[in-house]
């Protein structure tokens, strides 16, 4: 214990230092209980300090779990959401597809059936009146309920190739089946060359977007998009699939899928791998019954490449109206729009001008003068024969060899249509059938296999499923007689093959030049057979002089 006591006045005392003393001597007096309290009082900030640590800890430890249940919370929601998202795009996009099955009839479809007198949104079928017929429905068609079974429904089990000339009226009788039933269970799209279109063209008409309106990639998921054409083209048809399964369980028929103009898909490996791959689900759906394909094309090319792999195909040839019903539909159509009574002789005029084609005999029918009409299709039948297969001659730049090889096999094949023609006149067989050659026997008069295959894709020459070759049309037929009977043609086609002909030898021709030869100026060449077993042919070349003029 520590005591102050003042010092006198008088206190003169001197530090060590020489500085005066302080004016208060502070004494110190320890007692003996002094050392315990101290250590209590250090014993207690010691047990202070350590409860201090203890809670610290806890509250370490305490925030660490907080922190750790704030991330997995968060990280549950997040993938609950980001599951939830996901189990409702896919309920969304087959639920879109299911629509696009449904009664009516999508934006593509609508414009396809605009020429056809389909009413728009706005309007009602009802409000259509009879003689409001859209282009070819006024001409019946014996193969119009086979068309209509299919896309009804009724007909399963198959699917369908449906060929023919362009101009026969493949689509409209599509169309009007698709009328009949309202658009239930059938989408329809229009082919294309390029695979990218055809997937965008495919997505329309189902209503899939191929996961592009997908949002996974805002949260660095990689999407399904990224992959080529065929593999969402893949893709759609199994989510078609799954609308098609629910869709039999509750209807009991099979979707329909039309795909026309499949003839425009290249014959490279996009376009063979994209028609495998559409076959390959044809033939899968036709078994089951799930989806029944409808194809069209134009050209006889498209059934050789599905036949040779096709178990369940049926094909449907769509052909000219014979003459009869032909000239009754428009003998009626012009009495009911034009208020006109067509003699007889004026229709057959007509029928063997342009024949049956349901394009040609609409297109006439339509206008105020019919012959004048069908002066001008046999006139625009015969310039573009001309301008895809006239003859040069025996001029022929040898640049020119390919393209008037594929001339020359035109006419020629023309040349003897036409002469099948006159023998079938001496038969008597004039109900205007149009003279028709077998495939087999197209390609030895042209010499050439692969060449029909062209003219049929420019439309001079049909090639039906049967193999049976024919002019394209009855004004291309008329063609033919009209450049066959002109002066001089046999002349300018022979003189055509001649320098063909002399082309070709010319090609196969190579020639030899030697110089500096030894041995006395002779060179000698061992010439064997072409299996290399034959007796050998020895050939002396020898130089000889200008005098003798030898070689």
């Amino acid at each position: 214990m520590a005591r102050r006591y003042p010092l006198p006045r008088h206190w003169r005392a001197r530090m060590p230092n020489g500085q005066p003393p302080p004016r208060v001597i502070v004494v110190k007096q320890e007692h003996p209980g002094a050392d315990s309290s101290s250590s209590q009082h250090n014993s207690r900030k010691e047990g202070n300090r350590d409860e201090s640590a203890n809670s610290g800890w806890k509250e370490t430890f305490f925030k660490v779990v907080e922190g750790s249940a704030t991330a997995f919370g968060s990280i549950a929601v997040l993938g609950l959401a980001g599951y939830s998202y996901h189990t409702y795009y896919k309920y969304l996009v087959l639920q879109k597809m299911e629509n696009a099955f449904s009664a009516g009839f999508s934006t593509p479809e609508l414009i396809a059936l605009a020429r056809h007198a389909v009413p728009s949104k706005i309007q009602l079928e009802a409000a259509l009146h009879e003689n409001e017929l859209g282009h070819h429905e006024w001409i019946p068609r014996t193969e119009q309920p086979l068309v209509d079974a299919i896309l009804d429904g009724s007909l399963q089990g198959r699917y369908h190739l449906i060929t023919g000339e362009r101009g026969s009226g493949k689509t409209s009788m599509i169309l009007k089946a698709m009328r009949r039933v309202h658009g239930d269970g059938i989408a329809m799209l229009e082919a294309h060359g390029d695979p990218e279109i055809f997937r965008l063209r495919l997505g329309k008409a189902l209503d899939y977007e191929f996961h592009e309106d997908y949002v996974g990639s805002l949260f660095n998921f990689k999407g399904p998009r990224d992959s080529t054409a065929t593999l969402d083209i893949e893709r759609a048809f199994n989510k078609m699939e799954k609308v098609a399964l629910t869709r039999r369980a509750r209807t009991g028929k099979p979707l329909i899928l039309v795909i026309n103009r499949v003839h425009l898909l290249r014959e490279d490996d996009h376009g063979r791998n994209l028609l495998e791959l559409i076959q390959q689900r044809a033939e899968l759906w036709a078994a089951s019954r799930l989806v029944t394909v409808v194809l069209t094309s134009d050209d006889h090319s498209i059934t050789e490449r599905l036949r040779w792999q096709a178990t369940r195909l049926s094909v449907a040839d769509i052909h000219d109206i014979p003459r009869g019903p032909a000239l009754a539909s428009l003998k009626d159509f012009r009495a009911k729009v034009f208020k006109e009574a067509v003699p007889q002789n004026i229709l057959d005029h007509v029928y063997n001008k342009i024949g049956g084609r349901v394009g040609f005999l609409d297109h006439v029918a339509r206008s105020e003068d019919m012959l004048h009409a069908c002066d001008l299709i046999c006139e625009r039948e015969k310039r573009w024969l001309l301008g895809q297969c006239w003859i040069l001659g025996g001029d022929i730049d040898d640049n020119a060899e390919d393209q008037q090889d594929f001339s020359a096999a035109a006419m020629v094949l023309a040349k003897a249509l036409v002469e099948k023609e006159k023998n079938m006149v001496r038969e008597g067989i004039t109900d205007g059938r149009l003279p028709e050659i077998p495939l087999h026997e197209v390609r030895q008069i042209m010499t050439r296999p692969d060449l029909i295959q062209r003219h049929d894709h420019v439309n001079i020459f049909s090639i039906d499923s049967n193999s049976i070759v024919r002019a394209d049309s009855v004004p291309m037929q008329n063609a033919f007689r009209e450049i066959c009977a002109q002066e001089g043609f046999e002349e300018h086609l022979q003189a055509t093959l001649d320098r063909l002909d002399e082309l070709e030898s010319l090609g196969r021709t190579r020639e030899i030049k030697m110089k500096d030869l030894v041995n006395d100026g002779e060179f000698q060449a061992l010439v064997r057979s072409a299996r290399g077993n034959g007796e050998p042919l020895m050939v002396t070349v020898k130089a000889t002089s200008a005098e003798k003029g030898g070689e």
